[in-house]
């Protein structure tokens, strides 16, 4: 079965310097009503993928979450103490009897640095896939490529969409410079470490900026931007590192001349100075951001994925950035994970005197806080902004 069909056409390297199309949209069935699987991870940095669901998504009504060790709270009261609705439940079973009928998707809302299956959450997938429910799956390990999967999938009559399925090599593209005919600003929302909140950042800021007249796009290079229903994106780490860049500029400039935005806003993965997750070179080579703007959790010590690695500060991670590509950082979120209340005014009134640079907490201050950063970046967007529109 395909994972991903093209809803437009895409053209090869040697074409390149001519076109620029969207991600192409997944070919789906018919209903947009989802339970999201995160068994024992809801919340967690490896459910980052449900917990991105949970907050925001365009394509899909998410009426549950699976996570038994969670069962029986409000999922964006959980998340974020703002009640949005969303139960977290122990099972398929409970999901499926609280929506009054089978939903149309059961979504893999889980994100483990291996990106694989185990057998439990094979067995979960399964069920669903028997019940009759469309699988989207974000996962490194393509379940198109699982005899078993397919074989149920067939006898069933549903589809399986694996997310992070690359395009065929001669379909990519390779950096063109078309990126130098890209005259707004472009700002990529970087960070100190995976699943530390870049994607959130990035999504509330497109969504203040837009709030005040300033017309602003997301390109979005992870799974679960594209599981939201982003328009503009791809999953960079499951692409040949050779593409990487050339797809972000593909991506870039299908956004710039599809909607002629006053400002692009790139999603960051990883963190430069990740020893694994690498993708951030290829975001600032691709998408030649004006303006960084760098997401930090001060209690967090240690890599989430790989303890034994210790946290960069905000500061060294703010200095790689500037000495590896021609930019500057124009500001600090912080992710406020562990911290009292105190403890995140005090981490925001540190960084902010130790930097000299504006910060916040996306989450829990004004989003007004975002709009200013970009404006005292970028001041010949105040032209074009509504000063009385709040935010």
């Amino acid at each position: 079965m395909s994972s991903l069909v093209s809803g437009a056409p895409f053209l090869a390297a040697s074409e390149q310097s001519e076109w620029a199309v969207p991600a192409a949209p997944f070919a789906l069935p018919a209903g947009s009503t989802a339970v999201v699987y995160c068994e024992g991870q809801f919340g967690e940095q490896d459910g980052k993928t449900a917990n991105g669901l949970v907050r925001h998504s365009e394509k899909y009504e998410v009426l549950s979450v699976i996570d038994s060790l969670r069962s029986g709270v409000d999922a964006g009261k959980f998340l974020d103490g703002t009640v949005n609705g969303i139960p977290v439940l122990a099972s398929l079973d409970e999901s499926i009897s609280h929506a009054g009928r089978v939903p149309d998707y059961l979504i893999c809302g889980l994100a483990p640095a291996d990106g694989l299956l185990s057998d439990d959450q094979r067995i979960v997938l399964l069920d669903g896939i028997a019940r009759g429910m469309h699988i989207i799956n974000g996962l490194h390990e393509f379940l198109n490529d699982d005899a078993e999967f397919v074989a149920a999938a067939v006898s069933a009559g549903v589809t399986i969409t694996d997310v992070r399925r690359p395009k065929a090599k001669r379909d990519l593209h390779l950096f063109s410079g078309r990126i130098f005919d890209v005259t707004c600003p472009r700002i990529a929302i970087l960070g100190t470490d995976g699943a530390i909140g870049k994607r959130t950042t990035a999504t509330l800021l497109v969504q203040a900026l837009n709030a005040r007249g300033i017309k602003a796009v997301m390109v979005g290079t992870g799974q679960t931007t594209l599981i939201q229903g982003g328009k503009y994106g791809v999953a960079l780490d499951a692409l040949v590192p050779q593409f990487c860049s050339g797809e972000v500029e593909n991506q870039v400039v299908a956004a710039f001349e599809g909607e002629d935005p006053d400002v692009i806003v790139v999603e960051g993965q990883g963190a430069l100075s990740h020893p694994a997750y690498l993708t951030s070179a290829h975001i600032l080579r691709g998408s030649r951001p004006a303006g960084v703007i760098v997401q930090h959790a001060p209690k967090r010590t240690m890599l989430g994925d790989f303890p034994m690695v210790p946290m960069p500060t905000a500061a060294s991670e703010i200095a790689l950035i500037e000495a590896f590509a021609d930019t500057r950082v124009i500001g600090v979120t912080i992710n406020h994970e562990e911290m009292t209340e105190d403890e995140l005014t005090d981490a925001i009134e540190e960084h902010r005197s130790q930097l000299g640079l504006p910060v916040t907490d996306p989450l829990t201050r004004p989003a007004s806080d975002l709009v200013d950063m970009v404006l005292t970046a970028f001041p010949a967007l105040a032209a074009v902004a509504d000063p009385i529109t709040p935010v």
